[in-house]
């Protein structure tokens, strides 16, 4: 399946429209936004949502929300991108680990993180009437974007909110994150976020 050519099928209909729409955005840290807003922020009115209680370091958890925060209000966009904070309860993340502590990277539990944090973003975006939801997951070349989006398919049914398909490390989008967080000095994290990453378990 071909994503990247689904988000251009989708931002090509959206063209038409006499109003922009509206997505909600969820972010695993500022790098993977920064592509993902310089693309997307010329089509939607965004809104990052921070949604990541997979961050089992506290310390972590709040380096990467202040450097989030940092980015969007440093960087230029044609249309303004607000930022929205979830509840941080790494307890959440465990209870969905729980069983698959010993799972490789991209396995079992790499998917049940991706879906808790996805379908609070669609529960939101259906409960404040967002057109779109969204992931700046499929940026990483380390992340299933294929899973992503299949996880995506079942949640725009269940909360009956569209979701913008995307496979954003395609035509580069991986190669101009890494050079727009060189130009804005964001911290770059070496692991996903758990306990589990940043051990390197496998």
């Amino acid at each position: 399946m071909n994503y990247s050519l689904i988000t251009e099928r989708i931002i090509n209909d959206i063209k038409d429209r006499s109003k922009i729409p509206s997505l909600f955005l969820h972010s695993c840290c500022a790098p993977c936004s920064s592509y993902t807003l310089e693309y997307l922020s010329q089509y939607f009115n965004i809104t990052v949502f921070y949604f990541n209680p997979n961050i089992s370091d506290k310390d972590e958890y709040e380096k990467r929300v202040i450097e989030q925060r940092r980015f969007i209000d440093a960087f230029k966009v044609k249309l303004p991108v607000k930022f929205l904070e979830g509840s941080y309860v790494v307890q959440d993340f465990y209870d969905f680990a729980n069983n698959f502590e010993d799972e490789k990277e991209g396995g079992k539990r790499c998917y049940l993180c991706y879906k808790m944090r996805m379908e609070e973003t669609a529960r939101i975006a259906s409960q404040k009437n967002f057109d779109f939801f969204a992931t700046t997951l499929t940026i990483s070349p380390l992340k299933n974007a294929h899973m992503i989006n299949e996880i995506a398919k079942e949640l725009e049914e269940k909360y009956q909110v569209a979701f913008l398909y995307t496979d954003l490390k395609k035509k580069e989008g991986y190669k101009r994150s890494i050079e727009l967080s060189k130009e804005y000095g964001l911290y770059r994290q070496d692991y996903c976020g758990c306990v589990f990453s940043k051990r390197g378990e496998a």
